[in-house]
C-alpha cells in the first residue's frame, strides 16, 4: 500500500545518490566556453596548489575567473565538509555554453554584421587524495 507521498519517496531515493564532493560554479561569465576550456584542461587532475600557481601566472582572462571559482571550491571543502585544503586535487572541470548576446555591427552599403558575445557556465569539482 501507500508508503508516503510521492515527493517524499523520491526525496528518500535521491538522498542516497547525492554527490558530496566540494564544488563551485560561476554562471553567466562573459568569456566563451571554448576559451575557458583551454585553461581548464591545464589544471584538470592537478593538486590544488599547483592549479592555483598555473592560474595565477596564466596570461588569459579566463584564468582569473577560474581562479576565483577554484578558491571558492577550496573554501567550500574547508568550511562545509571539513577537508584539509592541502589534500585536495581538481577532479572535474567543465565549461558549458551560456546565453549569447547578439549585437549588430554596421557595415558598408547599409548592411549589418552579427556580433555574438558569448558567455559560459564554469564548474570546478574537487576531491580528496586517498
Amino acid at each position: 500500500m501507500a508508503k508516503g507521498h510521492r515527493s517524499q519517496i523520491k526525496k528518500g531515493r535521491n538522498e542516497g545518490n547525492k554527490d558530496i564532493r566540494p564544488k563551485a560554479h560561476a554562471r553567466f561569465v562573459r568569456v566563451s566556453d571554448s576559451k575557458a576550456r583551454i585553461v581548464l584542461e591545464q589544471i584538470k587532475g592537478k593538486d590544488v596548489s599547483a592549479a592555483v600557481g598555473i592560474l595565477t601566472y596564466s596570461p588569459r582572462y579566463a584564468a582569473s575567473v577560474i581562479l576565483k571559482v577554484l578558491k571558492s571550491a577550496m573554501a567550500n571543502a574547508e568550511n562545509n565538509l571539513g577537508y584539509d585544503p592541502q589534500s585536495l586535487y581538481v577532479e572535474e572541470v567543465f565549461a558549458n555554453q551560456g546565453p549569447t548576446l547578439k549585437r549588430i555591427q554596421p557595415r558598408a552599403r547599409g548592411q549589418a554584421y552579427r556580433i555574438l558575445k558569448r558567455s559560459s557556465h564554469i564548474s570546478v569539482i574537487l576531491n580528496r587524495k586517498e
